[in-house]
């Protein structure tokens, strides 16, 4: 089965390890839809004495069907370490006027002198 996709590269001029140039593909249509994304942010639970604040962008999805999103990014340096956090937003929720936000939740990666993780959950930004 083929879906068609649209949308442009953009070329980086900064080097990977390997000497090599990266793109960055952007998205703008997946099977005739317009993609979007949505903003998510907060702070962690307190787990060996500290939190750590959070934010990022979810990977992009189809508008106007049922969706999930994926997301990814790295919290805030405290206590000399960091955490990734990782994974799929719930469903759609709509909104009552129109648009609408999706629920995550999960817990980080194990850092940390003392190894541990923390737990985190929030809501996306509304979609357009």
């Amino acid at each position: 089965m083929e879906i068609p996709v649209t949308g442009f590269i953009i070329e980086s001029s900064d080097l990977n390890k390997d000497g090599e140039h990266s793109h960055v593909l952007y998205l703008t249509s997946w099977d005739g839809r317009p993609v979007h994304r949505h903003h998510f942010s907060g702070v962690t639970s307190v787990s060996d004495g500290h939190d750590h604040r959070y934010a990022g962008t979810t990977e992009p999805a189809p508008t106007g069907v049922p969706h999930t999103h994926h997301y990814m990014t790295i919290t805030s340096i405290n206590n000399g370490h960091r955490h990734e956090i990782r994974g799929v937003t719930g469903p759609a929720i709509p909104l009552p006027e129109g648009g609408h936000y999706h629920k995550f939740r999960g817990v980080t990666t194990v850092d940390g002198t003392h190894p541990h993780s923390h737990k985190y959950s929030g809501n996306t930004s509304p979609s357009d």
